[in-house]
């Protein structure tokens, strides 16, 4: 998603398509309760790269508005969610473990630093197009009670003609 496709086959004028003016890609026509699914079952599945025992977060998936879209007919899913390994020696290790599994399996890995915050935080970001979402996670390994923050999102979708976008 970070090589952004934001043709939307919607806005076109003379059968070609426009280009869209925000930084969302678009990823085509899905009800909302099929695309909040599907961003559920990505963060499962990043829970499971984890690879050490813990405990997430309750807070399902929202609904926000794509950028310089229709927000009647425009939406994309995010779900933001904390990661807490029962040590802090297993927060490390769920790091190093979402840095080797973001590579493969459709996953890409866009960027992978340490921020200017007192801690310096490991931050991962990654996209898997197949999917059509993100996801960017912070190790906050040297707070006092160590977590990882995990933010999946999915690419701008359009809902089905004559619907309008739930809001979760």
């Amino acid at each position: 998603m970070a090589d952004k496709d934001t043709t939307d086959p919607s806005s076109t004028k003379g059968g070609a398509a426009e280009e869209s003016t925000a930084g969302t890609p678009y990823a085509g026509i899905a009800p909302t309760s099929e695309v909040v699914a599907a961003v559920k079952n990505v963060s499962s599945q990043i829970h499971d790269f984890a690879g050490v025992p813990g405990k997430a977060s309750e807070p399902g998936p929202g609904v926000s508005e794509c950028e310089g879209r229709d927000p009647d007919t425009h939406y994309q899913v995010y779900h933001p969610w904390n990661f807490m390994p029962k040590s802090g020696a297993d927060n490390d290790i769920a790091m190093e473990n979402f840095r080797k599994k973001l590579v493969g399996g459709g996953w890409v890995l866009k960027d992978s630093y340490i921020d200017n915050s007192p801690n310096r935080n490991l931050n991962l970001i990654a996209d898997n197009d197949s999917k059509k979402v993100s996801v960017w996670i912070v190790g906050y390994s040297k707070n006092t009670v160590p977590s990882i923050g995990i933010n999946v999102r999915s690419a701008c979708y359009q809902v089905p003609e004559g619907q309008t976008v739930d809001h979760y």
